[in-house]
């Protein structure tokens, strides 16, 4: 399963900060449709990311009904990315099948 969508990059300041993307609600429908056979523990999907010219391997964590996407320091580095950029992202998700 692909799909694509555009996000903004914002910060979390939580006990362990983060930058993420939130997946938009038709995206996150699409994922949670899936979610029973690709999740493991408490509900994230492993997915390979991309944005620009980077890829990566991570999972989606779910939150309120949707997804996040970490987008970890290496790739917002190459990217030259910051808070409030805007991104075209594309997610992988292995199905299994």
């Amino acid at each position: 399963m692909r799909l694509s969508f555009d996000g903004e990059i914002w910060y979390w300041r939580g006990p362990a900060p983060f930058h993420f993307v939130i997946v938009p609600d038709e995206e996150g429908e699409e994922l949670h449709t899936v979610s029973v056979i690709v999740s493991y523990g408490w509900g994230v999907i492993p997915v390979t990311a991309e944005i620009g010219e980077t890829n990566w391997a991570t999972s989606l964590i779910p939150k309120d009904g949707t997804y996040l996407l970490p987008v970890k320091a290496a790739v917002r580095d190459v990217e030259g990315l910051d808070v409030g950029d805007r991104v075209r992202v594309n997610l992988t998700v292995d199905l299994g099948t």
